[in-house]
């Protein structure tokens, strides 16, 4: 088995928690990781797990011959010029959510990637989740008969930094994204139509960043198939992540994952542990079946599972929700089909 050279860029949270991945992997070398603040402290964490180079400069890893591919967990507006450089360098890529706030900037990424016969993965983990996958397969299977229904249901057990909140996107570009995509990974239909109304109900700083908390999303599929989503930035029970797919043959649901099956019976209540407390706990496998998934990839020269174009379609959907919230109406993807259209931060 050949070793694959691999550089991460963006050494954060994410970004980390794919290098401890790839460096589990047989076959798999992390060459090196960049950050434009690598100092001491990151220095000392690569050392720990023998990555030999940490460097402030993303384009050392980009132009190294040694490294096939990159995993790009950089802040959001550094991910097209990442991708035009390293598509440019024959690098294989991954690159975690949304590729970018705009249509255009999007497809600039694309464009790029087409034009070098690269591959790039979107980091859209939920579909190697075990729960979600299931459901997909029953789907596929014809089990449920045709989906009328999709209902999603994700709602954090906290809110993030209004720091975070002030660059993040948004609730759409930022954490409903993963639903987006989810509900189109389900249904196997493309949306057509968003209807969004959303609210500020969990802090009011959120709203005066210019975001909400609260959002009903309400979906159009192609196939004639409709689809609810409801998100909240803080579900005071923890991590709240459920499915159910409604169709003419029966229905399929996911319930929360838990720290165990334990469940207390007594004379006054029947009680059981929260969920999983949030993503890293939730989709910690999740996140090691889609760098496998990436890196079989590029081993086997075959086609990545999560397309640019599987990026684009859900930015498409979030900048429509957008749009729904802020008009009051239905939008139609087709409405935003133009490029140069761009999400507002």
């Amino acid at each position: 088995m050949n070793t694959i050279g691999i550089g991460v860029i963006g050494a954060g949270r994410i970004g980390k928690i794919h290098a401890d991945n790839l460096l589990r992997m047989h076959g798999v070398a992390v060459a090196a990781i960049a950050d434009p603040f690598a100092g001491e402290a990151l220095a000392a964490w690569a050392a720990e797990r023998g990555i030999a180079r940490v460097t402030a400069d993303a384009s050392e890893l980009l132009t190294d011959p040694a490294i096939e591919a990159v995993i790009i967990c950089s802040p959001t507006d550094t991910h097209v010029p990442l991708i035009v450089e390293a598509a440019a360098n024959g690098k294989a890529i991954f690159c975690e959510k949304p590729v970018s706030m705009s249509v255009e900037g999007t497809r600039e990424a694309l464009r790029a990637v087409a034009a070098a016969g690269v591959s790039l993965q979107i980091g859209f983990n939920r579909r190697f989740d075990h729960n979600f996958r299931r459901v997909k397969e029953i789907v596929e299977e014809g089990r449920v008969g045709e989906p009328h229904l999709i209902k999603i249901t994700s709602r954090d057990p906290s809110p993030p930094p209004i720091a975070y909140v002030k660059v993040s996107g948004g609730l759409f570009m930022d954490m409903a994204i993963h639903d987006f995509d989810i509900a189109r990974f389900l249904s196997g239909s493309e949306v057509e139509e968003v209807f969004t109304q959303g609210a500020v109900l969990v802090d009011p700083s959120i709203g005066e960043a210019g975001d909400i908390d609260t959002a009903i999303t309400t979906l159009k599929f192609a196939s004639g198939a409709l689809g609810v989503i409801d998100n909240s930035r803080k579900a005071v029970y923890g991590y709240d992540q459920r499915v159910e797919v409604f169709g003419s043959g029966g229905s399929v649901a996911i319930a929360n994952d838990y720290p165990n099956t334990a469940v207390v019976s007594g004379p006054d209540a029947i009680t059981r542990d929260k969920p999983l407390h949030f993503f890293l706990e939730r989709y910690t496998e999740a996140y090691r079946d889609e760098m496998r998934q990436f890196v079989d990839s590029v081993r086997l020269g075959q086609p990545v599972p999560v397309s640019g174009q599987d990026g684009l379609q859900a930015e498409l959907i979030a900048l429509a929700a957008k749009r729904s919230l802020e008009t009051g109406r239905p939008v139609k993807l087709a409405e935003l089909a133009e490029a140069g259209l761009a999400a507002e931060a």
